[in-house]
């Protein structure tokens, strides 16, 4: 039998449900029909979180609560910043667990401005990365924390993804399957997918 790897899915208020639901989508259709390998945990600063576009969710874990070595990767979509996503993404919670995550070497996944919290914790300094490339100010943002910008939808630098937009969010939750599971398994849970 397997080993399960589990993943946090670190959500802050204002996150794209969109952008969240790959994840969760994803790694159950392989729970349920690929290699069985997979679990998504959820997680945030508050009991209630309100998405983008007012979608309530509560997060079955609070931050505090994590202990890196018991999750195999982290997962961070993105939010927009009306809705109040940088408050929690750039918070000193956020950042410290993104650094664990780091520091153990595992995977962490981002969609869109995901990938800013992980360049403002200083982890991607001198690495690659890319993150919303249709407003500048996001890309400036990154390249401010040090990070060498990269225009192409996904970068993966070492045990870091970071990608372009919210069209690339289905490709990066299929790579996280990748690298959690295999290729072969991969291929197959897209196909039963329909992709």
């Amino acid at each position: 039998m397997l080993r399960t790897k589990r993943v946090l899915l670190l959500l802050a208020n204002g996150f794209e449900a969109f952008e969240a639901s790959v994840f969760t989508d994803v790694l159950g259709w392989n729970k349920l029909e690929g290699d069985g390998s997979t679990d998504v945990i959820t997680c945030g600063i508050h009991k209630k979180l309100k998405c983008t576009w007012n979608l309530i969710v509560t997060p079955e874990i609070h931050l505090s609560q994590i202990d890196v070595d018991m999750f195999d990767a982290l997962a961070i979509p993105g939010g927009f910043e009306e809705a109040g996503f940088y408050a929690d993404a750039f918070s000193e919670e956020f950042l410290s667990l993104i650094q664990e995550f780091d520091r153990a070497g595992k995977i962490i996944a981002s969609i869109c401005v995901g990938a800013l919290p992980i360049g403002k914790s200083g982890v991607l300094i001198g690495r690659k990365g890319t993150t919303y490339h249709l407003n500048e100010l996001r890309q400036q943002q990154l390249t401010a924390f040090g990070v060498e910008v990269v225009n192409q939808p996904i970068v993966i630098d070492r045990n870091i993804i970071t990608s372009s937009s919210p069209a690339t969010a289905l490709d990066v939750a299929f790579k996280l399957l990748e690298m959690l599971t295999s290729s072969e398994n991969c291929r197959e849970v897209k196909r039963l997918m329909g992709f």
